[in-house]
Parts: structure tokens; C-alpha cells; sequence
């Protein structure tokens, strides 16, 4: 089975932000698969399903917070007997424009805090990854905290829409085929 994680924070106030867009591709994976992610259990919520009716996946969304993420990916990993190299891990990243994405199969957490919580907790930073770039503070603003739990200005939108889109397709794409062959057609 694959894993598949999207990182966020709980709660209506932190819909929509940027920093839930882990939440968002994988409420959009669960829509095109019909996967209900429902079940609480290991500090997460989650659902298991098909994928295009072949691999078995569970969509994942962690309840702690992003900075504690990596104690309910523990647990399931443990739990489910599941090997570092099915897992997908989804994360915003400032370091990239709005609407790219990056896929990489291991490196550091990049300063992305729930990353480096998963990292730390599962020992390895060999994690496949999907960064979704939700653009960089602008100088002079409030700073980092306030930027990646802003929500997206409406020019933004329909760029960061698109990219959710790519990010699922590029998972799918990683699940049918290979991840290297995922980098590959969607590291544009």
C-alpha cells in the first residue's frame, strides 16, 4: 500500500492558507478516487481506497499541527507495515514561485517544519516528496509565519488551483509508473 500524506493544520481557520496545500491536493486525489478521508485514528484522518483500480492508497492528512506531523506519520508507517519508499509526502514550499512543483525523492526538509518533523521521527530524509510553491514573504512584510498562514490573494488562485491539479496528476502519474518518471514529466 502507498501512503500518501499531505501536511496542513486542522481547522477552519487554517483553510485555504498556505500552508494547507498538502490538505488540498489530497482532498483533491480523495474527490477523483473516491476515497473517503474520514477515519481518525494516529492522530491523523485518513482514508483507504484504489487507485485507478490498481494500487491500493491511503490518503492521509495529520491532525497535529504542521510542526508535530511527523508523530502521526510514525504511528501509521509503524502501524501499517509501511516501507519509506511508498510514502509521498506533500508540502508547501516558499522557496518556489506560486503554481510550480517540485518533485524529489529524498534531500533535506528545506526549513519546512513538518517535513523535518517526519524526517526526524522516521530517521531518514530518503521521503519522496511533492513541494507545492506557495511563493516567498514579501520583504518587509510580517515575515514567514504570517505569509504561509495567509491565504492566497485572488491573482493567485486560479495559479495555485492549477498546480494542486499537477501535483495530483504527477502523484498519480508516480503511483501507475515510477516516481523518477514522475520528476521527469512533471519537473518542468
Amino acid at each position: 500500500m502507498k501512503l500518501i500524506v499531505g501536511l496542513g493544520n486542522p481547522g477552519p481557520d487554517y483553510a485555504g492558507t498556505r500552508h494547507n496545500a498538502g490538505f488540498e491536493v489530497i482532498d483533491l486525489l480523495a474527490k477523483r478516487h473516491n476515497i473517503a478521508v474520514s477515519r481518525r485514528d494516529h492522530q491523523a484522518v485518513f482514508g483507504e481506497g484504489p487507485f485507478k483500480g490498481r494500487e491500493r492508497v491511503m490518503l492521509v492528512r495529520p491532525m497535529t499541527f504542521m510542526n508535530l506531523s511527523g508523530d502521526a506519520v510514525a504511528s501509521i508507517v509503524r502501524y501499517y507495515r509501511i516501507e519509506i519508499s511508498d510514502i509521498i509526502v506533500i508540502v508547501d514550499d516558499i522557496a518556489l514561485p506560486v503554481g510550480k512543483i517540485r518533485l524529489r525523492l529524498k534531500g533535506s526538509s528545506g526549513g519546512q517544519n513538518g517535513l523535518d518533523s517526519i524526517i526526524k521521527r522516521l530517521a531518514t530524509q530518503e521521503i519522496p516528496r511533492v513541494r507545492v510553491g506557495v511563493g516567498s514573504p514579501v520583504q518587509g512584510s510580517a515575515g514567514l509565519v504570517s505569509h504561509v498562514l495567509s491565504r492566497f490573494k485572488k491573482e493567485e488562485i486560479p495559479v495555485i488551483t492549477e498546480a494542486y491539479e499537477r501535483a495530483a496528476d504527477a502523484i498519480e502519474c508516480a503511483i501507475a509508473d515510477t516516481f523518477e518518471n514522475a520528476m521527469n514529466r512533471y519537473n518542468i
